[in-house]
């Protein structure tokens, strides 16, 4: 089941289309990445599937329900975490999570567990300082909680991490792997190691559509060419390597730095057959060989070329 279903969706701004055409699923229980450059429409898209923003065309699904312009009924199935959450700094957070709890009409005793339990999941339970002390972790992770209280069946975040040092970024990714067993991620992000750490689902926005989408391991499958990375324990043995006739071909499509040398090839099984062959005549003995894995960084800088 999808949580999630987006068809032929578009919107324009005046003249300016930001989304055109746009078709994305997002299944039950996944971690799913929303890739795209800045402004890319990633947050117009987030809008619509809130009914926040009404479409010019297309139809969007939350659980099976329409979604409609101005109507926030599936609404009750969303958590929201926009890029910059906004918060009563004078309060506490269990005395915001109280009043987030009251606003929606949750009894005094589910309020209660509710943000214990939220506030243990991400770490803010031994908070009791005002919230404008805060720093924009701490402030993200409240936000979190926050959006967790009604348990919704899809939690949508906004570039959660993108203003967070490395501390931050790896305390909101772990929070979102953490929940990912009982609710449905989808965030948008233009930092791709976010998504390789915990999505198994992703798709790329590009000139308004999806341009590529599916798991990471079907996305990483379509990447035009395979690399293969050779470290040499001396600069002599590197260049005694690059000297072989056999292997100047190769050297066309490869990247060096240092002493290691990698060789980009959409047929490597020639180039491994290739390489032993010269190493075998050569003597030459490297101290590392390893076939990359394609990486969702060079399936990117292909799409939006």
């Amino acid at each position: 089941m999808n949580v999630l279903t987006v068809q032929n969706l578009s919107k324009c701004f005046g003249k300016q289309k930001i989304i055109e055409n746009l078709n994305m699923s997002v299944p039950e229980g996944s971690v799913f990445g929303f890739i795209g450059k800045n402004g890319a429409g990633k947050t117009t898209t987030m809008k619509m599937v809130l009914g926040l923003l009404q479409p010019d065309s297309g139809k969007i699904h939350v659980c099976n329900e329409p979604v409609f312009f101005g109507q926030t009924k599936t609404n009750q199935y969303i958590g929201y975490l926009p890029d910059v959450p906004e918060f009563y700094n004078y309060m506490t957070p269990t005395q915001y999570l109280k009043l987030c709890g009251e606003v929606i009409g949750l009894s005094k005793s589910c309020i209660f567990q509710r943000s214990q339990e939220l506030l243990s999941l991400v770490g803010l339970n031994g908070a009791a300082k005002q919230i404008g002390g805060f720093s924009r972790g701490m402030k993200q992770r409240l936000g979190i909680a926050q959006a967790l209280l009604t348990q919704p069946k899809l939690l949508i975040c906004d570039e959660p991490t993108s203003a967070l040092d490395p501390v931050g970024r790896k305390e909101i990714l772990d929070i979102l792997y953490k929940i990912s067993g009982t609710t449905t991620v989808l965030f948008s992000t233009h930092i791709l190691s976010d998504v390789e750490r915990i999505c198994d689902h992703a798709a790329f926005l590009n000139e308004g559509k999806i341009a590529v989408s599916g798991t990471l391991a079907e996305m990483k499958a379509l990447r035009g060419h395979d690399s293969l990375l050779l470290e040499f324990s001396t600069d002599k043995d590197l260049q005694l390597f690059k000297k072989q006739k056999p292997i100047e071909p190769l050297l066309l499509h490869s990247e060096e730095n240092n002493r290691e040398l990698i060789l980009h090839s959409r047929d490597m099984e020639n180039v491994q057959n290739c390489l032993f062959s010269v190493l075998a005549l050569t003597g030459i003995c490297p101290i590392k060989i390893e076939l990359m894995e394609p990486s969702l960084e060079s399936l990117f800088l292909e799409v939006v070329k």
